[in-house]
């Protein structure tokens, strides 16, 4: 079963931009690779980041001080575990100004000397009708939406993560247009890639979703993985590590060898849980037992994966599954506390 995703904020965007743009794009067609794709050169990569962003107005950081004005000693300390590491910011639409929130994101990061981790979900139809729902009215919007975050950028270092789930949901066919969701992620690829400065990488779920990883590359391939700086794994899960590196060599190998990966590792501690279900709802959802998992990292030491990231805001909900737990993206600190005290890094 797929897991939920984290929810921040919602950003929506210019509409009349979304004609000159397409306007710009449907001049001369190019030739169809034998997948039926348009071959592009790939562009040029961005290097690896020394140190990932640390957001110093994160939930965590606000709940440690609470905790300590609280004279919860204890557990502000074992919370700075979240606190103190990098973690993604995830842009989700329904604002206007998704291209001034990345803008002023970078800007802090910026002044920080470290490289922040972007996850765009926004995708229309982006969870496939399970728990959660949204994403772009249409396609035109989604294209201006990406376009209006990639001008937050402005050239400045970006690990981006592209749309959570939305490969895996095309391989399973869940979408009602698969070529045409898989064109807005070649589009998005393209668009942030020209900035110059983004790293990107194509979602591509997680060991317990598509099992045949033949399959699995060829979407990605259609999806634009080529011109990305690779694909991503175990989003907003809790599959170990070492089982994610295993299938990541196997889609890399489907996709020719060379293919290169990031791990969310954010609370993979323990592995996902060992039971389809806990009290009634899905073990991937908000499951109890488990732990953070290895530190944000580009310096893994592992075979094809490039960074080691905390993408899912340990924390943060998975939805409200079982009675009492919070809506999806809400924070939760005693589920933060307890991912925390388990930890072993």
């Amino acid at each position: 079963m797929p897991p939920l995703r984290s929810v921040r904020r919602r950003s929506a965007l210019l509409s009349g931009l979304v004609l000159t743009l397409l306007a710009a794009g449907c001049g001369q067609a190019a030739a169809e690779g034998p997948d039926g794709t348009t071959p592009r050169t790939p562009a040029a990569a961005v290097p690896l980041p020394p140190v990932f962003y640390v957001d110093p107005e994160s939930a965590a950081a606000g709940q440690v001080a609470r905790w300590e004005r609280a004279q919860r000693a204890s557990d502000a300390a074992a919370l700075r575990r979240i606190s103190t590491r990098p973690t993604a910011r995830w842009l989700v639409g329904g604002s206007d100004a998704v291209g001034a929130e990345v803008a002023e994101y970078l800007t802090g990061a910026s002044r920080a000397g470290q490289t922040p981790v972007l996850v765009t979900h926004n995708l229309p139809q982006r969870d496939c009708g399970r728990q959660w729902y949204g994403g772009a009215e249409s396609a035109e919007a989604y294209q201006a939406w990406i376009r209006e975050l990639a001008s937050g950028v402005r050239g400045r270092p970006v690990t981006v993560i592209l749309e959570p789930g939305a490969v895996p949901d095309a391989v399973d066919e869940c979408v009602d247009d698969v070529d045409g969701r898989l064109a807005l992620l070649r589009d998005a690829v393209t668009v942030l890639k020209s900035t110059g400065s983004a790293r990107v990488y194509l979602d591509a779920g997680h060991p317990g979703w598509v099992q045949d990883t033949t399959e699995l590359a060829a979407v990605l391939r259609r999806a634009g993985v080529a011109e990305a700086d690779g694909f991503a794994l175990n989003v907003a899960n809790f599959v170990g590590t070492t089982e994610n590196v295993t299938y990541g060599h196997r889609i890399s190998d489907a996709l020719g060898g060379a293919a290169t990966f990031v791990i969310d590792t954010s609370r993979n501690g323990n592995g996902a849980h060992p039971a389809r279900t806990v009290r009634g709802a899905p073990s991937w959802c908000n499951p109890p037992g488990r732990a953070l998992g290895a530190e944000p990292t580009a310096e893994t030491g592992l075979d094809r994966v490039d960074a080691l990231l905390w993408i899912k805001y340990p924390g943060e909900s998975d939805g409200a599954c079982r009675p009492g737990e919070p809506e999806i993206g809400v924070w939760w600190p005693e589920y933060a506390l307890g991912l925390a005290e388990r930890a072993t890094t």
